[in-house]
């Protein structure tokens, strides 16, 4: 199997890594899976793939240091940044730490293969014409603020002038558009 097919899953979820795993295997892949950013580092010791999915938060951690860990390893390895938390903040962040691609959550692996394909950017993406909402401003400065703490809900909160709870409850809700 050539290098080019080889990827890593940085996934904290086992079912939905498991999952993954399978399916790029059936695609030809050689396929391995990290659960956490110290597990990605003993993979890397003796092994450089050629793609990676990255979970974006990771139980207590954050995805974006595996971004910025994988992309010293090898600044050609396409990086897709995979979320339920998507915000233009940590998908500016993402890019700038070396991701290829962001995509939020549900994504299945014909989006994530086909994100790996992409090389460049689109001009022709449509602008659209709505201004942001309340609850979509709100979202983003909350996620921006997770990124600045590196995802400390506490302190998170605190900057925030919120309760914790509070903030842990918006947190499981959707983003409003």
């Amino acid at each position: 199997m050539s290098e080019q097919r080889q990827l890593v899953i940085i996934e904290d979820d086992e079912a939905f890594a498991r999952t993954l795993k399978r399916s790029f295997e059936r695609r030809g892949y050689d396929v391995r899976v990290a659960h956490s950013p110290d597990a990605l580092d003993v993979l890397l010791k003796d092994w450089c793939p050629g793609y990676a999915v990255v979970d974006l938060k990771l139980g207590g951690a954050s995805g974006l240091a595996c971004v910025q860990t994988l992309r010293a390893a090898d600044a050609a390895m396409r990086i897709v940044v995979l979320t339920g938390f998507a915000s233009i903040a940590t998908a500016v962040e993402a890019i700038k730490l070396g991701a290829s691609y962001y995509l939020a959550k549900p994504s299945n692996t014909d989006d994530i293969e086909a994100a790996f394909a992409r090389s460049e950017g689109n001009a022709d993406t449509p602008v659209g014409d709505r201004q942001s909402s309340i609850k979509t401003v709100e979202w983003e400065h909350i996620h921006q603020t997770l990124v600045e703490t590196d995802f400390n809900i506490s302190e998170t909160a605190r900057r925030l002038g919120m309760h914790r709870r509070t903030l842990a409850r918006k947190l499981e809700k959707r983003q409003v558009r």
